[in-house]
């Protein structure tokens, strides 16, 4: 007899109600990732730190995820223990770091302590409230990167044979939204208590607590998974260890069209959040504004992406061209790049090319996260997952220092700007190799998700 059992998944409902609660948790994220984005120069006139101290804090998210081969142990993780478990971990990690965070650039972390002292006996060009900002950010960026890799697995299960990329272009538009609301929020809240001395402990806070919600959001979304696993009959920590073994990450490793995605990954993303950085400070310098408008006129990028990438999922899902959306993607990019860099600013031709930019990282991502499981098999998804998310994390480490530096040696943000469109001439030339690729071995790339 055929099986005709209905599985919770098979539900619209619980369906979409799964991919909100887990959504939640990287909005909450994406938050607390750029929470101080809009105030690198509030952070220079109150704790001292320069361009260059403010690139490499942003650069110790990734330390421990490239350095410690965090991420790789994260996709063993995953693939071994499953999305519940994983899922919990990464939240809770979240919380610590970013409550790491908060005490170093409280008035509470002071010269008066020990650990104040100790900080700031080397390393003496680099602030004590740095130091320890940035441990506590590196802590937070093992979380994230974890819950990135986890939440991506997690949707390729619910949503298997259905509206995968429908559905993963929709948790990026909702943790999108995030960093739309944090570049609004966080200068309004500097100034929330006292207009007049404006703060950046207030906006760290608000996203602390923010994360404790998103991490119980993503404990009842492993409610609903529970149930999901009784309903086929094992546990998911029971299917992945009886399939999965470390050895296949090495097959990753040798995978030509595998290794063409990730240095695809890693240099559209180099090009794009560490710009998210030092966005505001482009703005306010460029076009004489404050920061607060600043920030106002660059949260329509996120936007832009939010509303797009829903669409553009659907639309891979039943006419394909994936390939061709990442190409796409890359040549907006370095078009928005070279505007910012060779362009004399005016207001118009600001918000033209964020709308360019926006629509770019509505194409990239919609088209390259649901292209991966057609690469890799379903047992070592996770890894594979874990494994482009650490090579781009090299990439988004090594970037916020290099654009510091470049800012503190140039003074201005036409180099700056003319790394980043560089950045993205490469990723085009790898998505024109992909799809030479694509058509060779037939992976299914410009194919639609579903069948």
């Amino acid at each position: 007899m055929t099986d005709t059992r209905k599985l919770l998944n098979d539900n619209g409902v619980a369906r979409w109600t799964a991919l909100v609660l887990i959504a939640l948790m990287m909005f909450f994220a994406y938050m607390f990732v750029d929470v101080l984005s809009p105030l690198s120069t509030l952070l220079e006139t109150s704790k001292g730190w320069t361009a260059e101290t403010y690139g490499t804090f942003c650069s110790s998210e990734y330390f421990l995820n490239v350095f410690a081969f965090f991420l790789i142990f994260a996709g063993i993780i995953l693939d071994k223990m499953g999305i519940r478990f994983t899922g919990i971990l990464s939240g809770a990690v979240m919380v610590i770091g970013a409550s790491i965070k908060l005490y170093a650039i409280s008035d509470m972390f002071t010269p008066d302590s020990g650990l104040y002292r100790f900080l700031d006996s080397f390393w003496t060009s680099f602030p004590a409230t740095a130091k320890l900002a940035s441990v506590g950010f590196m802590i937070f960026g093992c979380g994230v990167e974890m819950g990135g890799v986890t939440v991506s697995k997690a949707i390729a299960k619910w949503f298997k044979g259905k509206e995968m990329a429908l559905a993963m272009g929709l948790e990026m538009a909702i943790a999108r939204l995030g960093v739309f609301a944090v570049f609004r929020l966080s200068p309004y809240l500097s100034t929330w208590a006292n207009e007049a001395m404006p703060t950046v402990v207030t906006p760290v806070l608000f996203c602390t607590i923010l994360l404790v919600i998103g991490l119980l959001t993503y404990t009842i979304f492993t409610v609903m998974d529970r149930k999901l696993d009784s309903q086929i009959g094992e546990t998911a920590a029971e299917e992945a260890e009886e399939q999965f073994k470390v050895s296949d990450i090495g097959k990753l490793f040798t995978s030509k069209t595998f290794l063409i995605v990730s240095g695809l990954c890693v240099l559209y993303y180099s090009a794009i959040f560490p710009f998210q950085k030092f966005a505001t400070g482009m703005l306010e310098a460029n076009l004489q504004m404050p920061t607060e408008e600043a920030a106002g006129l660059f949260s329509w990028f996120p936007i832009g992406a939010m509303f797009l990438t829903p669409f553009l999922g659907a639309f891979l899902d039943k006419k394909g061209k994936g390939a061709s959306m990442l190409i796409l993607g890359a040549i907006l990019m370095i078009t928005c790049h070279l505007v910012f860099a060779l362009v004399p600013l005016t207001k118009p031709i600001a918000y033209t090319a964020i709308i360019l930019l926006g629509v770019s990282f509505s194409l990239v991502p919609a088209a390259l996260w649901p292209s991966v499981p057609k690469l890799v098999e379903e047992r070592y998804l996770g890894s594979a997952y874990s494994v482009i998310f650490w090579i781009q994390n090299i990439g988004l480490m090594a970037f916020p220092i290099i654009i510091g530096w470049s800012l503190d040696k140039t003074g201005g943000y036409t180099v700056p700007m003319l790394i980043f469109s560089s950045l993205g001439g490469a990723a085009l030339l790898l998505g024109l190799w992909l799809k030479v690729e694509d058509k060779k071995k037939g992976y299914g790339l410009e194919l639609p998700n579903i069948k």
